[in-house]
Parts: structure tokens; C-alpha cells; sequence
């Protein structure tokens, strides 16, 4: 066997004490190898993983070749080291070798590998200048160099421009276009090609997979599945698990499921891909079973299955069984993956188990900006405003960058306070990374400017949107409700409508509020009617409130009452408080009686309903009946809570609750009151009957003139 054949065979089968014998053999005998044998012992070296060795052996060489240059540069993108294969490459060039189709994919993959955008712009170039056509490796690799630089329209002209595109070329630009979020984009390119003929394999079957379940179009994704049985396609772990994330996110559970038990033997990937879908439509039951199948069936779970099983036991229901899972992990040593730690975390806060969250938020190894997004989110959902805002700052001092998630706690910070100057400062740092175009900061947007009562801005911000969701719709005609527009907010239903944007309870909820903010009962009613047949959306019990509150601003208490008595449901206490108060607006005694008795019997320690009991007989001047509702209060202890707002000024918040005295900017409060309580008198203002709190009791006197 010659001394070539033996130096390949011993790279192949990764022989490195034979290859090394014989390099010996070879510096003892005094013969000075010729460039080809060199070159296989570089492609020997290499083979065996001794770089040191390779390297030696290329630098001695008396004589290189386009070969030699060629295998080094190609190792070195394989193995990730972009910045030596580029140098490599730029030194053959200064050594006056003319690169080929190797060379060139070697360099383009190392500018890809480091999203080097500048000097692949270069190579393209030069290959556009010296070589008269692109080979179709040269092609697929600057279509993903390109497509990974986010230069899709870059990505697209080169791909257009190949005569023949194949299954390699097509994966290349579906993935460029799936890490892009252009999944419409990506969507047109496959069936563009498809009707070009161009073979689908199993890796772009899987990317356009993803395309549909990213766009949630269940119809073209169907369709797809039809063509890869046509075509014969191989059923493997990727094209499996891109099915069911296709079917699981387009809500298709039991296709999801066919999918899954026709595989003879599905892999992990397979089954946490079913196991998380299940958890996002809400099926945790389902979920739970799955999992406790695949711990029977042998399988091991790993970081990524663990991360999706834990949000099945996000439930009051099931806290227990989320503790002994979280058990298992920690004694599985799974707690170290910081993607587990970060479902743990969640797992505690979506239980409402906040100080559990933060102990298990200290104890991990290394945070990312999800476990602080987690703990910022989980902050602002529980009202610990200032909490969150210092896990902010500590956010800006460990060096994170805030994202999408980052931003959208933020606003619903800005907006609970509410704190527009924040708010308008945060839009600011939106827009710089282009973060205003998305779906879900603009819908947070909109929500912070409708709670600070700029709905002007917030309808700004709605019509700029280039994408609208179910949550951007609702969100603007919320806020348009909750702010008393009750015309915009219907304004805005019907351009869902034909838009053909399907609504659900919460557009009812804005669509009931906005019909009694502006009296119309009667279309209420059939907006009523339509959510429940037309739609198939079940009324909850903000829907009731909601048709409550419209009849007692018609002044039809009795209409209410048997509209109530109507509702299949057991009312809660929310729309017999909204009965009680319009009872008291109606002077309906007896009603408003009987409401604050339903009130009661739900919860005996209600204080404001006893409070506007009290109410009700004191504009009736039943005294005695309001002081013995006084008297129940006082025995029972119970007092209201005082009342807060606040108000922001130069950047600085200022709360005021109800009874504190304060100064503010050298005056005092109480006496800021007291002068323009006086002013009104002089005015001539009159109330039916004024409120004074002392020693603890409510007094009622009839305002004198």
C-alpha cells in the first residue's frame, strides 16, 4: 500500500498511533515528502483532532498548494474558528492561489459563523468579479451568510438568482426567514418553489412546519402534511415534532395527538413538544398524563421536557405536585440548567407563591434576562411596583438588554401607577431598537396609554400598528370604555368585525361597559345575545355585571333584578354590588335592601357593602337604620380602607391617602382643602348630606346652606 493510502486509511479509522508511526518513519528516512504527501498528512492530523500536529506540518511545508489552503480553511469552519479560517483564507489570496468552490464556502461559513456581514460582502464580491458562475454550494452558503446577518433581501436576490435551487438552498433561506420572524415571507418562498419543482426533504418539511405553527394556519399546514405522505417523506424526530407544534399551537390537539401515536417510536423531542402544547391550551391534566407515560415508557426527561411539565402544576389544584416535580429535579441535578431554573421560578410565581419564587430566584447558578423578565412580570402581576423596579435596576447593572418581555413589564408598570412620564420615556428606548412594530409591545403600549388616560396617544400607537392581535383590538376598546368613550370603544367593534377579527369574552366585557357609558340598553342587550350565539362565548359573571349596570343606568332595577334571576349562574358579589348601586342612584330601597342582604350572606364581614347600606338609608333619612349599621360596623370592627391616589410632577411620584396630613412644597395639605372647601360653599354648592368621621363613628347632618 503507498504511503498516501496508508495515511488516509489511519485518518479514517482514527488510528494516531499508526499515523504517527508512520510520519516517523518518514522524517528517519531523510526524504523530503512532496506537496501531496504533506497534504495528507495535514488531512491526517486533522482527522485525528491533533491540531497542534496539522498545524506543525503546514507551517514546515517547503511548498503549499490550493489544496493545502483549501483543507485547513475548511477545517477551521467546521470546528468554529472563524476569525483563523478568515486570516487563513485572506493569506492564500496574498499568496496569489485563486480560491475554488471550497475555499470559498470554508470562508463564507466563517463569516456566517460570526455574523461578519462586511467581509462576506467582500468575498461576494470578489467571486462576482473573477469567477464567471456561482457553484450552487458557493450560492447556499451566501444565502444563509446572509439570511443569518438579518439581510433577507440580500438573502432572496442571491437565492433568485440560482438557476436550479435545490432542497439545500430552500432550507437555507426557510430558516434565514424563521429566525427573522418573517414567516409570511417564508411561506411564499416555499410555495414559490414548490410550483418550481424543487424537491422538499425532511429539513425544510420541518422549517415550513414551522412557518405554519408560527403563523398558526392550520389549513396550509394540514395540506403540507398531505404532500410530505405523498411524497414519501422520512418521518424523523424533526419532521414529528414540527406536526405537533403545528397542531398543539393551532389548537388542533387531537390531530396533534394522530400525529404523535402513528410514529412507531416517538422521541423525547416528540413527546415534550405534545407535552408543552398540551400546557398552552390549557389541557394540564393531559399534559401530566403524557409525562407520567414517558417515565413509564423508560424514557429519561430532559432540561427542555422538565421546563414544559412544570406549567401543567402552575395551579392552586396542584402546587403540591409541582413541589415533589421540583424535587425530582434538584435530586436529578436539573436545577443547574438555568432553562429549568427559570420554569421553577415561573412554577412558584404563577402559584402565587412570590417569596418561594425569590428564594429559588437567589439560589440559581447564573440568571438571563427570562428568569429577570419572570421575576419583574411576577412583581407587577402581585402589585410589589417598587420590588420590581429595583430587579430593573439590577438588571441594567449585571449588563442585561432589555427585550420585548422587558419592555411590556415595564409599561404595565407605567401604566398601574400610572406614570406617563416613564411611560413616554420608555416608548423612547422602544423605538431606538425598532421594538414599537411588534405586536406585543404595542398592545403594551396602548394599554399604558389608555390606563394614564391619554387615549389619544394610545390610538396613535394602535393605527401605526403594522399587525394587529386579539389582545391589540381589546386592549384599545377597554380603554376607550373604562375612560367612559363608549362610542369609540363600539367604533372599534365594528371595524373588528370587518376586519374579521373573531372577538371573545374580554372584547364583550368593553363591548357591554361602552353600551352602559352611553345608555344603550337595547343594543347591549343584543350584543349580549350575539356573544352567546353567534360566537358560542359563555357569559361569565363580568358579563352579568356589565348587563346589570346597563339597567340601573336606564334606571330599570327591577329589570336588572329579574335579568339576574335569569342568569343560570349563582351570582358573585360584584353584580349585586352593581345592583346595590343602582339601587342607591334610584332611590330603590327595598331592592338595594335586599341586594346588600345577598351581599352579606356571600361575605358577613363586607365593608363596603355595609358602608353603602349605610348609604342607601341615610338618603332615604332612615337615621335609625344607619346608625344600627353603624353600630353592627363597631362591634365588628370594621373599617374601611382609606382611600390613595397620586399624582406625578417633575419626574417625582406623590401619594396622598385619606387622612394623612402632609406638606407639600411648604403648604399643608389640609389646609390647601379646607380653603378651596370654603371656596365652594361660597359658591353656592349643596349636598344632600355631608360625612365627618369622629371618634370612629360616620355622623350625618343635613347640609345647611
Amino acid at each position: 500500500m503507498s504511503l498516501s493510502n496508508l495515511l488516509r486509511l489511519y485518518g479514517n479509522t482514527r488510528s494516531t498511533l499508526r499515523g504517527r508511526a508512520v510520519h516517523g518513519k518518514l522524517i528517519l528516512s531523510g526524504s523530503r515528502p512532496d506537496v501531496y504527501t504533506n497534504n495528507h498528512l495535514l488531512s491526517m492530523y486533522l482527522k485525528l483532532g491533533l491540531f497542534a500536529d496539522a498545524r506543525l506540518v503546514f507551517d514546515r511545508m517547503p511548498e503549499r498548494n490550493l489544496v493545502s489552503w483549501t483543507t485547513l480553511i475548511s477545517w477551521y469552519s467546521q470546528k468554529g474558528l472563524a476569525e483563523d479560517g478568515l486570516s487563513c483564507f485572506r493569506l492564500m489570496v496574498d499568496d496569489g492561489f485563486r480560491p475554488n468552490h471550497y475555499a470559498y464556502v470554508g470562508a463564507i461559513s466563517c463569516c456566517a459563523g460570526i455574523g461578519d456581514v462586511r467581509r462576506g460582502k467582500e468575498i461576494h464580491g470578489r467571486i462576482y468579479r473573477v469567477e464567471e458562475e456561482l457553484n450552487s454550494f458557493v450560492s447556499n452558503c451566501l444565502v444563509n451568510l446572509y439570511g443569518k446577518c438579518g439581510m433577507l433581501k440580500s438573502a432572496r436576490l442571491v437565492f433568485n438568482a440560482i438557476l436550479e435551487p435545490n432542497s439545500v438552498s430552500l432550507t437555507s433561506l426557510l430558516s434565514c426567514y424563521c429566525q427573522s420572524g418573517e414567516y409570511l415571507e417564508g411561506l411564499k418562498v416555499f410555495l414559490q418553489s414548490h410550483k418550481a419543482a424543487v424537491k422538499v426533504n425532511e429539513f425544510s418539511a420541518a422549517s415550513v412546519l414551522g412557518v405554519c405553527a408560527a403563523l398558526e394556519n392550520l389549513a396550509v399546514g394540514m395540506q403540507l402534511h398531505s404532500l410530505l405522505v405523498r411524497c414519501g417523506i422520512r418521518m424523523d424526530q424533526f419532521v414529528v415534532t414540527g406536526l405537533i407544534s403545528l397542531y398543539t399551537k393551532c389548537g388542533a390537539l387531537d390531530l396533534a395527538h394522530r400525529a404523535f401515536w402513528e410514529v412507531n417510536d416517538p422521541q423525547l423531542s416528540a413527546w415534550t413538544t405534545l407535552i408543552g402544547g398540551c400546557v398552552q391550551q390549557g389541557k394540564e391534566r393531559e399534559a401530566i398524563d403524557l409525562f407520567c407515560k414517558l417515565h413509564s415508557a423508560g424514557l429519561k426527561p430532559n432540561e427542555r421536557t422538565f421546563s414544559a411539565v412544570l406549567g401543567a402544576f402552575a395551579d392552586a389544584k396542584r402546587i403540591e405536585g409541582g413541589k415533589q416535580l421540583h424535587a425530582m429535579i434538584m435530586k436529578l441535578g436539573y436545577c443547574s440548567f438555568t432553562m429549568v431554573a427559570n420554569a421553577v421560578v415561573n412554577f412558584y410565581l404563577k402559584s402565587g407563591l412570590l417569596k418561594e419564587s425569590l428564594k429559588r430566584f437567589e439560589e440559581m447558578d447564573a440568571h438571563d434576562i427570562v428568569s429577570l423578565n419572570s421575576m419583574i412580570s411576577g412583581h407587577v402581576n402581585s402589585g410589589h411596583y417598587e420590588e420590581a423596579i429595583e430587579l430593573l435596576h439590577r438588571m441594567f447593572f449585571e449588563g442585561f438588554v432589555p427585550n420585548l418581555y422587558t419592555y411590556s413589564s415595564v409599561l404595565s408598570i407605567c401604566g398601574d401607577l400610572p406614570a406617563i412620564e416613564w411611560g413616554r420615556q420608555t416608548h423612547c428606548c422602544i423605538i431606538k431598537p425598532g421594538f414599537h412594530s411588534n405586536v406585543v409591545v404595542g398592545s403594551a403600549l396602548i394599554d399604558m396609554y389608555a390606563k394614564c388616560g391619554r387615549l389619544s396617544d394610545a390610538r396613535r400607537v394602535f393605527d401605526n400598528l403594522l399587525s394587529k392581535n386579539l389582545v391589540s383590538w381589546n386592549t384599545m376598546l377597554v380603554g376607550y370604555a373604562q375612560h367612559g368613550f363608549g362610542r369609540e370603544a363600539l367604533e372599534i367593534y365594528d371595524i373588528m368585525q370587518k376586519d374579521g377579527v373573531k372577538p371573545n369574552d374580554i372584547t364583550f366585557v368593553g363591548v357591554l361597559s361602552a353600551c352602559g357609558h352611553v345608555g344603550l340598553l337595547e343594543e347591549g342587550l343584543l350584543y349580549f345575545d350575539s356573544m352567546t350565539k353567534i360566537y358560542g362565548i359563555p357569559p361569565r359573571m363580568d358579563h352579568l355585571a356589565c348587563v346589570v349596570g346597563l339597567f340601573a343606568r336606564k334606571g330599570q332595577t327591577k329589570g336588572a333584578y329579574d335579568f339576574i334571576k335569569r342568569f343560570p349562574m349563582e351570582p358573585d358579589k360584584v353584580v349585586w354590588r352593581c345592583l346595590m348601586s343602582g339601587c342607591k342612584t334610584n332611590k330603590d330601597l327595598g331592592l338595594g335592601k335586599y341586594a346588600a342582604e345577598k351581599i352579606l350572606s356571600i361575605d358577613p364581614d363586607d365593608t363596603s357593602a355595609h358602608i353603602m347600606l349605610s348609604n342607601i338609608y341615610a338618603e332615604a333619612k332612615m337615621w335609625n337604620e344607619a346608625a344600627q349599621i353603624r353600630r353592627i360596623m363597631k362591634e365588628k370592627a370594621l373599617k374601611k380602607d382609606p382611600g390613595c391616589s397620586w399624582t406625578e410632577l417633575q419626574n417625582n411620584r406623590y401619594s396622598f391617602v385619606s387622612g394623612q396630613n402632609m406638606d407639600f412644597q411648604g403648604y399643608s395639605i389640609h389646609e390647601i382643602l379646607d380653603g378651596l372647601t370654603a371656596q365652594l360653599f361660597d359658591e353656592g354648592y349643596m349636598c344632600d348630606a355631608m360625612f365627618s368621621l369622629d371618634n370612629g363613628e360616620y355622623l350625618y347632618q343635613e347640609a345647611s346652606a
